[in-house]
């Protein structure tokens, strides 16, 4: 009996979380991928760099990829990107400013050879038995699409990240039209990103954060003015280069993200500005201050960025004082709030004037409320519905929106990390789930950082470490040096307080030894035994388990 033909949707990141985003489609002997993204480590996860998704399901289906396509050029879209191309030699689809950004990142990974081809709004591409068309979307990022896939079973589309900006800075508003026709035509499966599904009524528009930057410049005209934004928002950089043109400053960029998109920006023709506005950040004591804007990365309160440095006095080139108005064009991503309000803080103690979200309209989300999804839903008509891009809360609510406009609950499927959802013009249902997750990168290592070396990276960072020297004579079976007990983050051991425990830790150690036959004793079994002695004298004496190392060298 011959085996029925399904389209599968298969979810390797995206979906029950923020970030990491990348789902395959696989029809018969063919896959496509849309974006690959990353997700920034958390609080449990000391060390790490950054999260990517676990590619086990492709490696084992290698043969079938036909390409990567790429909606937008933020990092939980395409972080991942050159991860992948390290594995698999696939062509690369996406606007010319995406592949602009991914291009960058492919040079720091040394990743060569890549084939990326550039798309725009309207462009079609032949993938095997996959027709893929590109739809402009208005997000955060310029250059971003939405992607409508023909398949064999049917049309799937799928959102990208999207808002509904009716008078959007770059002037090129989201193809509606195109998104209605399409409807039109009859659309299976709609994929649609839920991040902002929690808010009530529309999004705002960018030109709303416009008329309130130049507001401040203008109410600032004798003030130094810092500015910090998001590196990769094309068109709110494109502003406020346009506003300090109107108000005669110069521009100095600070931070190398921003000063990296920017020139792929220029290079793409994605930003148009003056160069003579432009001047080196080591110049700018040479410009009045009423003649001057820092461009500034460190929105997030992140730990190196310029922002945060100068707001402890880390930042040698420039010195906050009360001549500063310092202008954070960004709102804090849920679990960064501590770090950002620190940074405000600080600023506010050198006396300079921060004007913040909580303050003024000077951010607005890329992401659409729940009035704009209505509109989407309402414009595709979708057979199927699988909300993607968000927490499960994220998703769950989205899936009860799809319902409040008549969807039949048969019809809809919430998806986790790791779920195969078989489609077919008739029905949509779970399969097997595929081996998924995150792999984690350390500096130069992808995937060597698991949980045993989290776990012991936690313990060190709560409890320290305790490091126990010994000599051994192996041929008199006697320890002849030590035991020499070292503390790191454990106690301080040059603390007079402190001896009493370290001459204790000694007797204990002693008393282990005493018991131990080093003839017969195998090294580790020594240091089990003096482990498990400390570890549980410890534990009744100051009920504290830090990690224990014993170090025995023979002589």
């Amino acid at each position: 009996m011959k085996k029925t033909k399904n389209l599968k949707v298969v979810f390797l990141g995206g979906v029950g979380e923020i970030g990491k985003n990348m789902t395959a489609f696989e029809y018969d002997d063919e896959i496509i991928i849309v974006d690959a993204g990353l997700a920034f480590p958390t609080a449990d996860m000391p060390g790490v760099d950054l999260v990517i998704p676990d590619f086990t399901y492709l490696r084992q289906n290698k043969e079938k990829i036909k390409a990567l396509i790429l909606t937008h050029g933020h990092e939980d879209h395409i972080g991942a990107v050159p991860y992948l191309l390290q594995e698999f030699k696939i062509p690369v689809y996406g606007t010319r400013l995406t592949l602009g950004m991914v291009e960058h990142k492919l040079l720091e990974r040394d990743v060569k050879d890549a084939e990326l081809i550039p798309i725009s709004n309207k462009s079609v591409v032949k993938l095997g038995k996959f027709m893929c068309e590109f739809v402009h979307v208005s997000h955060s990022v310029a250059g971003s699409v939405a992607v409508s896939i023909t398949t064999p079973m049917g049309i799937v589309f799928v959102t990208g990240d999207f808002k509904i900006d009716y008078t959007p800075l770059g002037g090129e508003i989201m193809d509606l039209n195109r998104i209605a026709e399409i409807g039109r035509k009859g659309v299976l499966l709609l994929l649609s990103e839920s991040t902002n599904v929690e808010r009530e009524g529309y999004t705002m528009s960018e030109t709303v954060v416009a008329q309130a930057l130049d507001k401040i410049f203008l109410e600032a005209q004798d003030r130094r003015i810092i500015l910090a934004t998001f590196a990769s928002n094309v068109d709110r950089l494109q502003e406020i280069f346009d506003i300090a043109t109107k108000y005669r400053r110069k521009v100095a960029i600070s931070g190398r993200s921003m000063l990296n998109n920017i020139e792929i920006a220029k290079k793409v023709g994605a930003i148009n500005y003056s160069e003579k506005i432009l001047i080196d950040i080591d110049k700018i004591s040479e410009v009045a201050d009423r003649n001057l804007l820092i461009l500034s990365t460190g929105t997030q309160g992140e730990p190196m960025s310029a922002l945060t440095r100068m707001s402890i006095g880390g930042f040698s080139k420039v010195k906050i004082g009360s001549n500063d108005t310092i202008i954070i064009s960004g709102s804090p991503i849920p679990g960064n709030e501590k770090d950002v309000y620190t940074v405000i803080n600080n600023l506010y103690r050198l006396g300079a004037q921060v004007i913040y979200d909580k303050i003024a309209a000077i951010h607005v989300s890329g992401h659409a409320c729940r009035e704009e999804l209505k509109l989407i839903h309402t414009l595709l008509k979708p057979k199927f519905f699988i909300p993607v891009h968000g927490e499960y809360r994220h998703l769950k609510q989205h899936a009860d929106l799809a319902f409040t406009l008549g969807m039949d609950y048969d019809n809809v499927i919430v998806p986790d990390i790791g779920n195969v959802i078989n489609v077919t013009p008739h029905k949509i249902s779970k399969g097997a789930d595929v081996k998924s997750g995150e792999v984690l990168v350390d500096g130069l290592g992808v995937g060597d950082v698991g949980n045993m070396v989290l776990r012991d990276r936690l313990e060190l960072s709560e409890e320290g470490i305790l490091l126990i020297v010994l000599g051994l004579d192996r041929t008199v079976g006697q320890v002849v040096h030590g035991p020499e007990i070292i503390s790191r983050g454990f106690i301080y051991t040059g603390d007079e307080t402190n001896f009493a425990l370290i001459e204790e830790l000694r007797a204990v150690v002693t008393n282990v030894l005493k018991n131990i036959d080093f003839k017969s004793f195998s090294l580790n079994q020594a240091k089990v035994a003096i482990v498990k002695a400390v570890r549980g004298y410890l534990a009744r004496r100051i009920k504290r388990r830090p990690m224990v190392l014993p170090i025995i060298y023979e002589n």
